[in-house]
């Protein structure tokens, strides 16, 4: 990682990504860490997933977004931060009726970066979950219904 700023309107490599209809755009990437803005729209989100390799952790900026840890969902609005274990499942879902934007980081970054690069605008749920498997992310099955 080189010193500097990243500006607000710019990014790493001049990236920018839409991942399940989030506009994720990464501010920072080391070894050690990454950081991205994001755009979550009204009535989207992530299903439940692990990181077995990683903390993640999300900072709310505007809007509202609610996270499941299983049967235990905390709702978390501007200035709450949210923090995700490695190996703890969580499921994110904007249903506030507005858009919500929020920074999201993670460390060790391992392979998120390109996750990101390889999920721009794949839509097939199949597809996702194999090439999140790939890139160190499990997503958990749907539950029986």
């Amino acid at each position: 990682m080189e010193p500097g700023v990243t500006p607000s309107d710019g990014s790493v490599e001049g990236k920018q990504w839409n991942v399940v209809g989030h506009i994720y755009t990464p501010k920072l990437h080391s070894e050690n860490a990454m950081i991205w803005h994001a755009i979550i729209p009204d009535g989207t989100g992530v299903p439940p997933h692990i990181h077995p390799a990683q903390d993640e952790w999300i900072v709310m900026l505007t809007g509202n977004l609610e996270v499941a840890f299983g049967d235990t969902v905390v709702k978390a609005g501007p200035g709450d931060t949210v923090k995700m274990p490695m190996g703890i499942a969580h499921g994110i879902s904007n249903v506030s009726g507005a858009e919500a934007t929020c920074v999201f980081g993670v460390a060790p970054s391992r392979k998120l970066f390109d996750l990101f690069i390889n999920l721009d605008g794949v839509t097939d749920p199949a597809e996702l979950v194999r090439i999140s498997a790939e890139h160190e992310v499990d997503f958990l099955p749907p539950p029986a219904e």
